[in-house]
């Protein structure tokens, strides 16, 4: 496992280069890319040369988050898969063959049934088109009760929901895209985790929750730091990590308004310090 750094998810902005240097400088492992930056630089530049960016940092490439509109109008979403194919050429070029995808727990408009099949249909496309390339999909459950109740129709929350969906896929290269809140907002345990297999995880988000607030009263984009609270056993969720054989980016996703507003250096500054306390509590290096 590696110390990934997702600079929109503390509102961190720049050019490649800038947040490779921004990483490295903070004390990040790694660095979670946006694939079509990328990809403009690569073709700028050339993949050596790209490559050798994050070498020369010592930084591994984390995840990428899909850039095709998988549930949009039809014409759209041919137009992305079209496009996926080029991108995930260039992500398997330069090392970063970890795809993820938040996928959306409640419909107003299809039934759970209808809803599974549309996923399918939309999602095994995309996988394969990244099959070809190498490249594998995480797909994330959303776990708060909050994001449902509200909604027509629930759909997939839980992590074993939405396994069962990348088994459904069937290519081969789905799994997870495994966040510590949505693993603690939908209940889950220890021996959830260490049931998992290293290929059913693709990337790892961690985080920690506001303290005082209900699990069923917790609010999605109001999180904390990793190791602010204690609410979240991040310490015992990285262990298992440890223990499945998971080897993939670990990245903090605080959705802090008053971490966005720190200066960048400041910002990443604190979110490494919150999950290398947990890193170093569970006996990482």
């Amino acid at each position: 496992m590696f110390k990934s750094l997702t600079p929109g998810a503390i509102g961190v902005k720049g050019s490649v280069e800038e947040l490779i240097t921004l990483a490295s400088q903070g004390g990040f492992q790694g660095l979670d890319i946006g694939i079509q930056a990328v990809a403009d630089l690569v073709a700028e530049r050339g993949v050596s040369e790209v490559t050798g960016m994050f070498d020369a940092a010592h930084l591994k490439v984390g995840a990428w988050g899909l850039p095709t509109n998988w549930n949009g109008p039809e014409d759209v979403y041919q137009e992305g898969l079209q496009n996926l194919s080029k991108l995930a050429e260039v992500a398997a070029q330069i090392g970063a063959p970890r795809c993820a995808q938040w996928i959306p727990c409640a419909s107003d408009t299809l039934k759970f049934r209808e809803n599974f099949r549309f996923h399918i249909q939309r999602l095994k496309p995309i996988a394969e088109v990244l099959k070809d390339n190498g490249c594998s999909i995480g797909l994330e459950f959303i776990g708060p009760q909050t994001l449902r109740i509200d909604k027509t129709y629930g759909f997939i929350y839980t992590m074993n929901g939405m396994l069962a969906l990348s088994e459904a896929i069937g290519t081969g290269n789905v799994g997870l895209l495994l966040d510590a809140w949505h693993w603690y907002t939908q209940l889950g345990t220890v021996s959830d985790l260490l049931a998992l297999t290293p290929e059913d995880v693709i990337h790892v988000h961690v985080n920690d929750a506001p303290a005082g607030v209900d699990i069923t009263d917790q609010i999605d984009n109001k999180r904390a730091l990793p190791s602010e609270t204690g609410v979240i056993d991040l310490v015992a969720f990285l262990k298992a990590m440890r223990d499945i054989g998971y080897e993939g980016p670990v990245s903090p996703e605080p959705f802090s308004q008053r971490v966005r507003e720190l200066p960048a250096e400041q910002a990443i500054a604190e979110t490494h310090a919150g999950l290398d306390k947990a890193w170093k509590a569970a006996g990482l290096q």
